[in-house]
């Protein structure tokens, strides 16, 4: 099987014998820390990413982490309170739980009585009260490498905040009942996540936004494409719009069986979907949808230890081909093992370029 695009550069084996150590950069989510490679690469590993948003042939399949500096200040009390616990940016409680490592909203708490006291009850964050500066001068100066992409993640988005603030069943009805409510507070929440971006570009030198909003049960969307288009799409695009002003990138990370939502997804303009693997037909519509977006996910070849090296290259090597054949897709590679996470880079890297180069 080769790849249905061929790079035009060959591949060189000092490529990767000329192998460097990248900085360690703080991982988003509360992530451990993993080392990785560099390699001798022909282009950087940013204009590699870039070929991807502009549909053109990548020369290798790109990794998170290895080719992209993906970030979540914690200097955001979103990425501590959803990490640790406490209180987030707009006062919702939230509780650690140690089964998953990571919080879920407080039981029993609520921030706001209903959506329809939002302007009331809810006070914006001012995002003057953090010093940016100070942040990025003390966590990551020094440790983003200007070669790869900067992906600064937010989390949060406006059905997943709404849910937060209130309460599921309550959004699901507010959806249906409270559109001109929710037309309001959207158009607020996109005006200050759209201050957040230009914070994420001037003070962290962003390429991408990753914003998260997850969607969907194992089975099915919470709602249909026709509600996501008339109450959220104007705000998703709003931010997009934004965003591309900027020069910054967006990713839309959206979990659950939301394979229906794909066409509002490019409607709004995201240039990546991150999505599930185990609850969507990712090369079903990787076929039908990648000219148009390119999809992120996540992989772990071996969860839980049992493969050996030849096993292990293996599965590697058959994502690869799988998912790359059409060169629109990011591996978000999965390894605890910092020793077996390196060598799998390395097969990533190695292989997908020879792969690209039809060999």
């Amino acid at each position: 099987m080769s790849s249905k695009i061929v790079s035009e550069y060959a591949f060189n084996k000092r490529e990767v014998e000329n192998k460097k150590l990248n900085n360690i950069v703080p991982p988003p989510y509360g992530g451990v820390e993993i080392q990785t490679y560099k390699f001798d690469t022909p282009i950087s590993e940013k204009e590699n990413l870039f070929k991807i948003v502009r549909n053109e042939k990548p020369l290798w399949m790109p990794v998170m982490g290895g080719d992209i500096n993906f970030i979540q200040p914690l200097a955001m009390p979103d990425a501590l309170a959803r990490w640790k616990g406490g209180k987030d940016w707009f006062g919702i409680e939230w509780e650690y739980e140690a089964n998953i490592n990571a919080a879920m909203v407080k039981p029993g708490t609520r921030r706001l009585s209903d959506i329809t006291k939002w302007e009331e009850e809810l006070e914006f964050p001012d995002l003057n009260d953090i010093d940016w500066k100070k942040d990025y001068d003390e966590n990551y100066k020094g440790k983003l490498d200007p070669t790869r992409a900067t992906m600064f993640t937010i989390v949060n988005g406006l059905f997943e905040r709404t849910a937060d603030l209130t309460s599921f069943e309550d959004t699901f009805c507010y959806l249906l009942e409270e559109e001109e409510v929710l037309e309001k507070f959207y158009d607020r929440l996109a005006d200050w996540h759209i201050e957040l971006f230009k914070i994420a570009k001037d003070i962290y030198h962003a390429d991408i936004i990753i914003f998260h909003d997850d969607m969907g049960t194992q089975r099915s969307s919470f709602f249909s494409p026709a509600t996501f288009e008339e109450v959220m799409l104007p705000h998703y695009k709003k931010m997009v719009d934004a965003a591309h002003k900027m020069g910054l990138l967006v990713s839309f990370h959206s979990c659950g069986s939301v394979s229906n939502q794909i066409e509002n997804f490019i409607k709004a303009g995201f240039d990546f979907w991150e999505g599930q693997d185990c609850c969507n037909d990712k090369l079903a519509l990787l076929e039908k949808y990648g000219d148009v977006l390119p999809q992120i996910s996540a992989f772990s070849p071996d969860p839980d230890g049992v493969l050996s090296d030849e096993e292990y290259e293996k599965a590697l090597v058959d994502r690869i081909k799988e998912f790359g054949k059409d060169g629109r897709y990011v591996m978000w590679y999965r390894e605890s093992n910092q020793e077996r996470y390196l060598k799998g880079q390395e097969i990533i890297y190695r292989e997908s370029r020879k792969f690209y180069c039809g060999e």
